[in-house]
């Protein structure tokens, strides 16, 4: 049809090539595709330093360690033992006489364990809590007949007098006793993530529900009264349990549990698991490593190497004992050499504590780049209250640009020029569900 018009096959190619012209003119003068890097500052993978227990040796060793080498971590802390604490271990239940009266008639069976296991440390007998411990593990591991078996021998001991009169807690909470929670304010306002490890270090599977959120809702309580709602976001259920049952009630109290979160684009490795990273298939790894007393230098070195070397691993490292103090306990000198090598890779590693590499990859999973010529706009669809981490986008420019100004608000970022095998591009961090930023020479 075009033939009919008069002229019109010696306009097309001048329509062409003004058309071609105009986009090559806009390709040159605005900036290219946008997307969220993988991780924080464009890193290859991340680390995050992470301590159970909150005995002393970590704050008074390891802690001015790390603030010299300025690195961040995160502590799971027993609550109760804090001086300052307004929250202790306690049985919520019926009197604990007429369990101990029970008990000599009816034997430990599937309807009465957890409520018996629940009561154990509370019986009024110092050493008693060895018991409960002993027998959530084995309940925990489908070994009940030997549960049930270790709460009558408990029961018959108690109604016996086999036990001192008295409390006695386990001894990772004796080992926690000594800070206090102006300590932890200070140490928060450092950066360091202060994160619930329970009340008195209990073994959930062997606590009813009653008991169990008890032990965590009062202590994310006393977290919040004295460091803030920021500070109850992460837990850790003792012991590292995933017990199906526990997790799904400290699921409904905390949002980002270290024992397991069942992320759709997370692969978990829990610290006793030998199997490797690769390939996992999804588009995070979360690899969590336990270095106990005798675990080689190399060996955890290793490990830093891997995450790394891999643009979707995190790398997530779980210490007890510091300096003789504390269970399977690491040693400074072995701690500083290895703290120093993850240092050292800081331009590879993004190096943050659990509840920030959490929020990153939630919110890089559920946001939303809009980018229109020089004007970028980044939203996700999580609580605005709970997820405000500032994210990572990428950006390509015009090979003509020598500088780059980012705006967002009143904030101001002035990026370094980069380049890969796709051209130049700029790295710059966006707040999520703000203001849209402007990029401009």
């Amino acid at each position: 049809m075009n033939r009919h018009i008069p002229g019109l096959s010696r306009l097309l190619p001048f329509v062409l090539i003004l058309s071609l012209s105009t986009a090559q003119s806009r390709a040159q003068t605005t900036p290219g595709p946008t997307t969220i890097t993988q991780w924080q500052y464009g890193r290859n993978g991340a680390v995050s330093i992470t301590y159970d227990d909150a005995s002393r040796h970590q704050f008074t060793r390891a802690l001015p360690l790390m603030q010299r080498l300025r690195l961040p971590a995160t502590f799971f802390v027993i609550t109760g033992p804090i001086t300052g604490s307004q929250y202790h271990g306690k049985f919520v239940g019926r009197p604990v006489q007429d369990i101990i009266k029970e008990s000599a008639t009816i034997p430990t069976n599937e309807q009465n364990f957890l409520e018996r296991c629940s009561a154990a440390g509370y019986l009024g007998y110092q050493g008693t809590i060895g018991f409960h411990t002993r027998a959530g593990g084995l309940y925990s591991s489908g070994k009940k007949q030997q549960a049930f078996h270790w709460m009558d021998s408990l029961y018959a001991k108690v109604r016996n007098g086999d036990f001192k009169p008295g409390y006695e807690p386990c001894p990772e909470y004796k080992e926690a006793v000594g800070s206090s929670w102006e300590d932890f304010r200070k140490d928060a306002k450092e950066g360091y993530e202060i994160a619930s490890h329970s009340i008195t270090h209990a073994t959930m599977p062997g606590l009813d529900e009653a008991n169990i959120k008890y032990e965590l809702e009062k202590s994310k309580e006393e977290i919040k009264d004295h460091l803030g709602e920021k500070y109850t976001f992460s837990a850790e259920v003792p012991y590292g349990y995933e017990d199906e049952r526990v997790m799904q009630i400290a699921y409904n109290i905390y949002p980002a549990l270290r024992n397991r979160m069942p992320e759709p684009f997370l692969k978990e490795i829990d610290r006793a698991s030998k199997v490797l990273p690769h390939p996992s298939g999804k588009d995070y790894v979360q690899w969590q490593r336990g270095p106990l007393h005798a675990t080689p230098l190399e060996l955890m070195k290793s490990w830093v190497d891997t995450a790394a070397a891999n643009k979707d691993t995190w790398l997530v490292l779980v210490f007890h004992g510091i300096d003789s103090l504390g269970w399977e306990w690491t040693p400074i000198p072995k701690l500083e050499e290895y703290f120093k090598y993850i240092k050292e890779r800081e331009t590879k590693l993004w190096i943050a504590t659990f509840g920030d590499a959490t929020k990153y990859m939630r919110e890089r999973e559920a946001a939303r780049v809009v980018a229109t010529e020089t004007t970028v706009t980044l939203t996700h669809t999580l609580d605005k209250t709970m997820y405000d981490l500032p994210l990572t986008l990428k950006t390509y420019i015009p090979k003509a640009w020598t500088k780059v100004t980012v705006t967002q608000g009143k904030t101001t970022q002035h990026p370094a020029i980069r380049h890969d095998d796709k051209g130049p591009y700029i790295l710059y961090q966006l707040t999520p569900n703000t203001s849209p930023a402007t990029l401009h020479q």
